[in-house]
């Protein structure tokens, strides 16, 4: 039997920002998502990326990550930084902070996932070409069985986000919606 853990990835206040105008709806789909593996029991473990102050981690030469440099954008002391507050994690939630695009990116992510017998993610998560695509291809390669929530992925680029969900991932996991991975779910004791 698989046993689950949900990741939901990058839902910082800075991150949730960019959205704009989606920003209100993505908030209510991921807290009904929280809510609903909280109510089931499934691990719930949060995912941030976050820089030391003044980016000693990105070599100047790093296309996707060099516009930070002289900035105060994703650092530690940063508030903004902080997981949305919409989400705030459970004293018993982990909270992973990863450098980079992946969820495993100098991170003991996998060792929090090995030492409770999690054998399949649940990704959720800002941005889809970003965190969700490089958390996918780690956990591939680390041989887990996982789950993409559609409606609980955004991406800045709508083409990218529906390329990636409708031709990509599904060679790598399962791709559904929230409403249907709720219903997969064990019944509240």
């Amino acid at each position: 039997m698989a046993v689950q853990a949900l990741l939901v990835m990058d839902v910082q206040r800075s991150v949730v920002a960019r959205l704009e105008d989606r920003a209100e709806g993505y908030l209510a789909r991921i807290g009904s998502l929280v809510a609903a593996a909280r109510a089931a029991r499934i691990p719930l473990i949060h995912v941030t990326v976050r820089f030391r102050d003044g980016h000693p981690e990105i070599n100047p030469e790093n296309k996707a990550f060099a516009g930070l440099l002289g900035t105060d954008t994703l650092t530690e002391s940063n508030p903004m930084t902080a997981i949305h507050p919409a989400l705030e994690p459970r004293p018993e939630e982990p909270v992973v902070a990863k450098r980079f695009f992946g969820a495993f990116s100098g991170t003991d992510l996998d060792t929090l996932l090995r030492a409770r017998g999690i054998d399949t993610l649940v990704l959720a998560g800002l941005a889809t070409s970003g965190v969700v695509l490089g958390t996918l291809r780690e956990a591939t390669e680390r041989q887990y069985r996982q789950i993409v929530l559609r409606d609980a992925c955004d991406d800045l680029d709508p083409e990218v986000h529906r390329i990636l969900l409708e031709r990509v991932f599904p060679r790598e996991a399962d791709v559904m919606t929230i409403d249907e991975w709720i219903r997969t779910l064990p019944l509240e004791a």
